[in-house]
């Protein structure tokens, strides 16, 4: 912990950065009703009417930011932690609450289990190569 000579340095540290603000920022939340279903490679998506984010007063200009985000392309938890320089579990709960709010749906992968199996897959590329 470095010390700046005021009093709250010890909110602080060099290495980490600020403490306080990812906690204010879900208003003390860990977790949201939605984040069972947002794992870093779940693609969150912009709904059609995901401009009103902006006007809501319920929500953050980390809300705001994470719905322009997923407006321009749709973008996975993880991607959104990348481009908005915030903790993965910060992302889950305000996905969590955008999910909740309407203005973002989430697409989940494929689960391994129900992917197709690989040697059905080569059997159809090389039954293309044979066209």
């Amino acid at each position: 912990m470095s010390d700046h000579g005021q009093g709250s340095s010890h909110w602080f540290d060099d290495e980490a950065g600020p403490v306080v603000r990812p906690y204010a920022m879900t208003r003390g939340r860990t977790t949201s009703a939605a984040q069972h279903r947002l794992d870093l490679i779940a693609v969150v998506v912009a709904e059609p009417h995901a401009d009103d984010a902006e006007d809501d007063p319920s929500l953050s200009p980390e809300h705001v930011d994470i719905v322009a985000l997923c407006r321009e392309t749709p973008q996975t938890v993880a991607e959104l932690g990348a481009g908005l320089d915030l903790p993965v579990g910060v992302v889950r709960v305000l996905v969590g609450d955008l999910v909740d709010a309407e203005f973002v749906h989430v697409n989940r992968p494929v689960p391994p289990a129900e992917l197709p199996d690989e040697s059905i897959l080569r059997d159809v590329i090389n039954g293309l190569r044979a066209l």
